[in-house]
């Protein structure tokens, strides 16, 4: 089971989207901490200046930018549609 951390940023985001997303990223992140539903969430590693930090979805359109902290806990660093990559 992955232990999973959240930057203040990243609960700020979450807050502002809309109450059924919230809910639905909610039951995702639940999802993410077994590492068997990785490939269900499509987990990917990110490239150019966000080497080091990987993602995961939400639905078609929102997506979890996070950072593994060790091989069991990450951090959460931010929720949004495509342009959360433009952090």
């Amino acid at each position: 089971m992955i232990k999973v951390y959240f930057t203040p940023f990243f609960v700020r985001q979450l807050r502002s989207l809309p109450k059924e997303i919230q809910e639905e990223a909610i039951e995702k992140i639940d999802l993410f901490k077994d590492r068997r539903n990785h490939k269900t969430l499509k987990v990917h590693k990110l490239k150019g200046r966000l080497t080091g930090r990987d993602s995961f979805s939400v639905n078609y359109r929102i997506r979890v930018v996070f950072r593994f902290l060790s091989a069991s806990e990450v951090v959460l660093l931010a929720i949004g549609d495509h342009d959360v990559y433009k952090l």
